[in-house]
């Protein structure tokens, strides 16, 4: 049925790269699911059931990477031997570096003020940013090959997302 062992584009039909067809990707990912869903193997013995079972989580975890602008971009670099390597490097930009000490500083005292309003300005900020290096990510990977720009943006991305999530919380703090 599925290869396991095939890249997540390939699984879909995609070509390789950082932008994708969404609408594709969704009735990519709906025409494989509607083959393997486990749903559809439960009279089978068990290897089939099995078998439907990791053919329906890999496709999940295909469609779920390659949906995600950040995924997708790591999932890329990774098939091209590149680690992005968040853990280990942490070499910013001194601008980078600046602004999220800010959005940190930011974060803090509206979470300590409990200031819905500014919390709310924090998070629209951090989705413009997001919206940039997204775009910036597109260009380094489709346009110009930059593996080592495109593992710097990524990790930028994966800050914000992190910072997006602790504003998020600081919401839901609030109106608990």
């Amino acid at each position: 049925m599925l290869d396991l062992k095939q890249d997540f584009f390939a699984l879909f039909g995609l070509p390789t790269g950082f932008s994708v067809d969404m609408d594709r990707l969704e009735q990519a990912y709906l025409d494989i699911q509607g083959k393997v869903h486990p749903d559809r193997f439960a009279h089978l013995p068990d290897v089939d059931k099995r078998l439907s079972m990791q053919w329906a989580t890999h496709a999940n975890e295909a469609f779920r990477t390659l949906k995600s602008p950040l995924a997708r971009g790591q999932y890329l670099l990774e098939l091209k031997g590149i680690d992005p390597a968040f853990e280990t490097n942490t070499a910013m930009s001194p601008a980078f570096l600046m602004e999220q000490m800010e959005w940190r500083e930011a974060l803090g005292e509206a979470r300590e003020a409990a200031d819905e309003e500014v919390l709310e300005d924090l998070a629209r900020r951090i989705r413009h940013s997001n919206r940039s290096l997204i775009e910036q990510l597109a260009v380094q990977l489709d346009q110009q090959g930059d593996l080592e720009g495109a593992a710097d943006t990524v990790r930028r991305l994966k800050f914000l997302e992190k910072l997006q999530h602790e504003i998020n919380d600081a919401l839901t703090a609030l109106e608990s």
